[in-house]
């Protein structure tokens, strides 16, 4: 059995990232360039004699029963934006590896979503969707009622961080490769210890006790993450999902998540966010929000002895505001509290600022009728937790390193800097990737307007001259 670790390996810190680089991609003429090779006259021959065609007949397969006891129809229910099984339809679907994509169901809510994300529907029949039906069971169905099938792509509905290249990887080690069987796992650097029985003691399974391995040192241990099978007809009827010549595609273990209780689904909904794949087609943003306290000012106070409030921003900050409206994107401004500070800085970046603020959901969605846009055009920077219910309602959402741990979980991307110390130049820069615009400072040659480098805007009216000490 072999390995893939390619580029597979090469991390990819948010969606935007690979997506830049798929949108960035020559767009191949044919599915096999997609997976990067051309078919040659010998490994035509090759597919005749072990397909009987030259072009075999590559179908997706999702099971989706309707029956589910964990988490009731989890198939159909909403994570993030779409459906459960909505994920991995859309990750075959944009391939572009695939003569079909099909979900094979007993529930006909399930085939409904199925067939407008995109997918064919085969309904299966009663005595293949019991509880105590494996997978390979439903499947041999499928097979036996779809004869044109000759490489079945088993994309597992409960592993939604599945994306094309994976995919596409897949399905070229098992046409270029003469692979019988490909399966995902990923790699797991944990030491592993036998469970005492009758008072035996235990000891280790994997690994020398006198010659512990340093993880730098140690490739791991492979484990399916269950993401994906892929099997030809032959190895499909001898009763398993691999068999043959097999080979395993190395996943990171971010995309390896398996959703099978309430908890499982609460990852799954933190770990899309950054590591899902959100579709192809760029975003359009229209309009950028930020809560000014923790994003653009960095949170901080100083008082002088006479009064004056000291607030810092960094000037790479307000070069990330001015590529947003290089590039026609509205950028306001909300704040929960009132202060010359912000009034200042609002007025000198000509900025719309929402003061005294309670609700910025009913601010901003004010603002979404006037532009006439709608949530998913919006982008929205917080960092506490009042910020939370616009960061789940926006189309993408960011916050501060330093921001609450509940609003880290929630928002699309994490900067690896502080709130007022680049995490909004940071954000904006994602925000551009995502709507498939490089981001550059444009014809002003990195010019922040009339700020300098490090900059400091105060006022003197907002607090007493001598402010109280708490004891």
């Amino acid at each position: 059995m072999s390995s893939y670790n390619g580029p597979l390996r090469k991390k990819a810190r948010t969606s935007c990232e690979i997506q830049r680089l798929n949108m960035n991609s020559c767009v191949p003429n044919s599915r096999y360039e997609k997976m990067g090779f051309n078919p040659t006259p010998e490994l035509r021959a090759e597919w005749r004699r072990r397909f009987g065609k030259e072009d075999p007949h590559v179908a997706v397969l999702m099971l989706a029963r309707g029956g589910s006891k964990g988490i009731p129809m989890k198939n159909i229910k909403m994570l993030g934006d779409l459906e459960l099984i909505g994920w991995g339809i859309r990750a075959a679907l944009d391939s572009d590896v695939m003569d079909s994509v099909w979900v094979s169901t007993d529930h006909d809510d399930i085939a409904a979503t199925a067939r407008r994300c995109g997918a064919q529907v085969h309904m299966r029949g009663q005595q293949v969707s019991h509880d105590k039906c494996n997978s390979w069971t439903a499947i041999d169905e499928f097979v036996r009622n779809h004869p044109e099938v000759d490489i079945i792509v088993h994309i597992q509905a409960t592993c939604p961080c599945v994306h094309p290249f994976h995919v596409q990887e897949g399905v070229r080690m098992m046409l270029q490769d003469g692979k019988d069987s490909v399966f995902s796992v990923y790699r797991r650097h944990q030491l592993r210890w036998s469970t005492p029985k009758y008072g035996m003691q235990t000891f280790p399974l994997n690994f020398d006790l006198y010659n512990r391995p340093m993880r730098q040192q140690w490739p791991g241990e492979l484990i399916e993450n269950g993401a994906f099978y892929i099997f030809t007809r032959d190895v499909e009827q001898q009763g398993v999902l691999q068999g043959g010549r097999m080979g395993c595609l190395v996943m990171d273990s971010e995309y390896s998540i398996d959703i099978d209780t309430d908890q499982d689904w609460q990852l799954a909904e933190q770990r899309l966010l950054r590591f899902g794949y959100h579709g192809r087609a760029p975003k359009k943003m229209k309009l950028v929000v930020v809560n000014i306290d923790g994003t653009l000012l960095d949170g901080q106070v100083q008082v002088s002895s006479t009064g004056e409030e000291f607030r810092s921003f960094k000037a790479t900050d307000i070069a990330g505001i001015h590529m947003l409206q290089r590039n026609g994107i509205e950028f306001r401004v909300v704040a929960q509290g009132e202060s010359q500070v912000q009034k200042e800085l609002a007025k000198k970046l000509s900025l719309k600022l929402e003061e005294n603020c309670t609700d910025k959901l009913e601010v901003i969605d004010s603002w979404r009728q006037e532009l006439n846009i709608d949530w998913q055009n919006i982008g929205f920077m917080g960092c506490g937790i009042d910020d939370i219910t616009c960061i789940k309602k926006a189309g993408m959402s960011g916050c501060p390193s330093d921001a609450d741990t509940e609003v880290q979980k929630h928002s699309h991307v994490v900067s690896t800097y502080r709130g007022g110390q680049g995490a909004l130049r940071e954000f904006c820069e994602q925000l551009l990737l995502k709507c498939g615009v490089e981001p550059t400072l444009g014809p002003t040659n990195g010019a922040t307007g009339n700020f300098p480098a490090s900059t400091r805007v105060f006022q003197t009216e907002q607090i007493p001259s001598q402010p109280e000490i708490p004891s």
